[in-house]
Order: structure tokens, then C-alpha cells, then sequence
């Protein structure tokens, strides 16, 4: 079987879920601190959405670790076909997540101007923990993709 990037088992597998906790934490922890997150719905969307995520890119970084450590292959049709629900279910949920706090944002602050009338709202934040969020989203497409690809190939 063709070795892709990213594959379950590989250093590069653990590169890409170790980068996904890493933007899902960054998008929670940028949201968290920004004030006023939890009267929007879509942010606690996000931010639950984002949990999930890294929860679940964790779990798969650890058993990236231990494959890598025991010189195991994580490449059979069962274990990959849970890879490729779990990875489609993450990605689906996170770019709704996303796209649902970016509606919100855009809403307040380009077409309300609301960001600028009311200054103690943190949009600047809530921004950049959507920017997270989608590069979470994009992590995850690329993940899902390699293992589409490697269930096809069975």
C-alpha cells in the first residue's frame, strides 16, 4: 500500500493531529478569554465544537504515539473506517462551528458596525478565534481526505 501523508501510525499523522489539538486549543483559549463569549450561541458552538475536536485529535495523536512506539500498523479496513467517520463527523460539526460564528461576527461587526458602538465587546478576538477554528477545519479536511484515500484502497 502506498505510504500518503498523514496516514494513521506515521510521524506525519502525529504532525497533523498534534497541530489540529494545537489550533483547536488556540481557537478555545482565544475564545475563553474574550469578553462576552457566552451571550452568543454561535461562539458556544464553537467553542463545544473545538473540544470535540481537540479530544478527538488527541486520542488519535496518542495512538499515533503508541504505534510509532511499538512499531505498530494502524492501516486495517475496521480501525480506518472509524478514522474516516470520526474525521468526517469533526470536520463537519467544526466548519459549521465556524461558519456559524463567522455569520455572527460579520453581522456585528461589517454590517451593524456593532464592534465599534459597543467597545467593550471583544470582536478583535472573537476574529481571531474564528480564523482558528477554520485553520482547525482545514486540518481536519486534510486528515479526512488521507483516509478516504487509504480506505478506498482496500
Amino acid at each position: 500500500m502506498k505510504e500518503l501523508i498523514g496516514s494513521p501510525g506515521t510521524v506525519s499523522g502525529l504532525t497533523l493531529r498534534i497541530t489540529q489539538c494545537a489550533f483547536a486549543a488556540s481557537s478555545i483559549a482565544v475564545m475563553v478569554s474574550a469578553y462576552g463569549f457566552s451571550s452568543y450561541t454561535a461562539f458556544c458552538y464553537l467553542i463545544a465544537s473545538m473540544g470535540l475536536q481537540l479530544l478527538w485529535s488527541f486520542g488519535l495523536a496518542c495512538l499515533d504515539i503508541y504505534a510509532l512506539r511499538r512499531k505498530r500498523d494502524l492501516q486495517n479496513a475496521v480501525l480506518v473506517s472509524l478514522f474516516v467517520v470520526g474525521d468526517w463527523v469533526t470536520a463537519m460539526l467544526s466548519l459549521a462551528a465556524a461558519c456559524s460564528s463567522a455569520g455572527v461576527i460579520v453581522l456585528y461587526a461589517r454590517d451593524l458596525d456593532f464592534c465599534r458602538i459597543q467597545s467593550h465587546i471583544a470582536c478583535k478576538q472573537f476574529e481571531i478565534a474564528i480564523i482558528l477554528a477554520f485553520i482547525t477545519w482545514v486540518l481536519i479536511a486534510m486528515s479526512s481526505h488521507v483516509m478516504f484515500w487509504i480506505l478506498a484502497s482496500f
